[in-house]
């Protein structure tokens, strides 16, 4: 009995092993495949030397920059960038800041604020409120972009202004 099991399991295991193979091999020989692709412009910027474009064949959120130990309590942070897009219609991209404070994580998200399908550059921005006591151990700047095609960031500012 315990041979016609182990007859039976052994058989069973060839067949699972088998039929378990490589479903599709991707080559990274060609960074072009590769989406969002993420690269410097020197012909289209809104100033300086060159911007940053992103190109995308789906919805994605790009990491922008990292700022450890600002100083802006009790203060309202605005966090702005000139942005251009070509996007497909219905395409947006918009500004999203994480603020590391005290253990956690909390986010602003400029949705009303957004470059819309094909856009010329516009000063996109989002606030984020810090009270007095509330300083941020660092602040992430990442573009979030829900559509397909290209878009260029420049010129990105972090201001403050006094709370009222």
């Amino acid at each position: 009995m315990r041979m016609i099991f182990t007859v039976v399991l052994v058989t069973h295991l060839a067949t699972i092993i088998a039929k378990a193979g490589e479903l599709e091999k991707l080559s990274l020989d060609n960074v072009l495949s590769a989406s969002p692709r993420i690269e410097s412009d020197a012909q289209i910027k809104a100033e300086g030397s060159s911007s940053i474009k992103i190109t995308t064949t789906w919805p994605t959120t790009v990491f922008l920059a990292e700022v450890s130990g600002p100083e802006v309590e009790n203060a309202k942070l605005v966090y702005s960038a000139k942005v251009k897009a070509q996007l497909e219609p219905g395409g947006t991209a918009f500004l999203e800041l994480w603020a590391h404070v005290g253990g956690g994580q909390y986010f602003s998200r400029g949705m009303n604020d957004a470059v819309t399908g094909t856009s010329n550059w516009k000063t996109i921005q989002t606030p984020f409120l810090f009270q007095k006591g509330q300083n941020p151990d660092k602040l992430t700047l990442n573009l979030v972009i829900n559509g397909k095609g290209t878009v260029w960031v420049d010129d990105i500012v972090l201001s403050t202004q006094p709370l009222k």
